[in-house]
């Protein structure tokens, strides 16, 4: 209690606080005297509290007109964005291809958000990282310096200290660390190549990213691994990272990936076949090798992630397929 005000919150979990409005408040309406009380708070903000009920007056709701006259007690119960609210640590399984005092590799399976963010803030791979490591909590977005989509699977760096940290963000900058995905895609690709098409958000769908001449510089280069009767598995290597940089640029070339919801369209294939692509859950992309220098060796380190369960499966259906 201090002034009068009895501050009862916590920084993840703002509690109810409650004022007596002092007497320089008098003739202020309502949302002026709690934002003079609560500067740390927008007048925008408080007046969605009023609105929703969050704030009341000598008991009773109160209203965005009431004004106050110094004497009357005010109740504020916070409601803070989720993006506010500081990240909880949570138990979970970590597939971790490498760790060590600098860095932990991680072998992300599909479905896993990596960072939360709208619709996701809890269960994300930054959660299960602060409860394998409490202390990423003091390192940018707890030393996570790319990300997969949340249904791409494969390897993910993260930094455990801060000059990994600086190490790797430098890297990524420099466009030094090598990163390669195993992509099915539709159609039969004839022969390697390289796409060098800038990608930014797409112009009329902001939720999608798209080839577009206000886009970033975006270089993907690929080769053939494999081809199946109406498909053709692909290794892909990133020289820029940009948002759904392989997705977009495999859709710009005519072969987008299998399984791609956002940028995919329905497969032509026969009957059987193109039902097997076209249920396939998720678009059929794994990130399999990562190359970077180590940050405190500074020398050259490389590990690898088999395929996923799902796309093995898938991989062998469609081999089977082919011989009949």
């Amino acid at each position: 209690m201090e002034n009068g005000t009895d501050y009862s919150a916590t920084a993840a979990s703002p509690a109810a606080v409650r004022v007596t409005v002092p007497a320089d408040c008098a003739g202020l309406r309502l949302d002026q005297c709690v934002a003079r009380i609560l500067p740390q708070y927008s007048r925008s903000r408080i007046q969605s509290w009023i609105r929703d009920g969050h704030v009341s007056l000598d008991g009773a709701p109160a209203s965005q007109r009431s004004r106050v006259w110094g004497g009357e007690h005010v109740e504020v119960i916070p409601v803070l964005h989720p993006s506010e609210i500081p990240q909880r640590p949570e138990a979970m399984n970590l597939s971790i291809i490498h760790e060590d005092e600098s860095l932990l590799v991680i072998d992300k399976p599909p479905g896993l958000v990596v960072h939360p963010g709208s619709g996701n803030w809890q269960g994300t791979l930054l959660n299960a990282l602060l409860h394998h490591v409490p202390a990423l909590a003091r390192l940018p977005r707890a030393g996570i310096v790319h990300r997969l989509d949340k249904d791409t699977s494969g390897l993910l760096v993260v930094a455990k200290t801060l000059e990994a940290h600086a190490s790797l963000v430098r890297q990524l900058q420099d466009r030094t660390v090598r990163r390669e995905y195993l992509a099915l895609v539709q159609g039969l690709v004839q022969r390697g190549g390289r796409v060098e098409a800038p990608v930014g958000r797409h112009p009329s769908k902001r939720t999608q990213m798209a080839v577009t001449a206000s886009g970033k510089t975006a270089i993907t280069h690929y080769e053939v691994v494999e081809r199946f009767a109406a498909c053709t598995l692909l290794r892909c290597r990133l020289e820029t990272g940009r948002t759904h940089q392989i997705r977009v640029h495999m859709q710009s070339i005519g072969h987008p990936l299998v399984g791609d919801r956002v940028y995919g369209r329905a497969p032509a294939a026969a009957p059987s076949l193109r039902k097997l692509m076209a249920t396939f859950p998720r678009q059929a992309l794994h990130a399999a090798r990562l190359e970077l220098l180590h940050p405190a060796s500074g020398l050259r380190a490389s590990w690898e992630a088999p395929l996923p369960a799902d796309m093995r499966e898938l991989l062998a259906m469609l081999r089977e397929m082919g011989d009949r």
